[in-house]
């Protein structure tokens, strides 16, 4: 299976800009989409209200910290 896929635009100005795009993230992007979908549509949630919440809710993260302390082991966890 390919790791890394390389896009070239040609631009009109004669630079040409290239892009990579890593394949295993898209592909997991895709299907945890495509597994929401199903989701929505077997507990018959409107599918673009559910992605619209979770934009949303996406969104709004950044900024948040989340810090948990079990005896002598924590986990920070900061999302910018």
């Amino acid at each position: 299976m390919p790791q890394l896929v390389t896009v070239r635009v040609a631009r009109p100005t004669g630079r040409a800009v290239r892009l990579w795009v890593p394949v295993l993230p898209v592909v997991l992007l895709i299907l945890a989409a495509l597994g929401a979908v199903v989701a929505c549509l077997v507990y018959r949630i409107e599918v673009m209200r559910a992605f619209g919440t979770g934009w949303r809710l996406l969104c709004a993260m950044p900024g948040t910290r989340v810090d948990v302390r079990e005896g002598r082991t924590g986990v920070l966890v900061s999302i910018r």
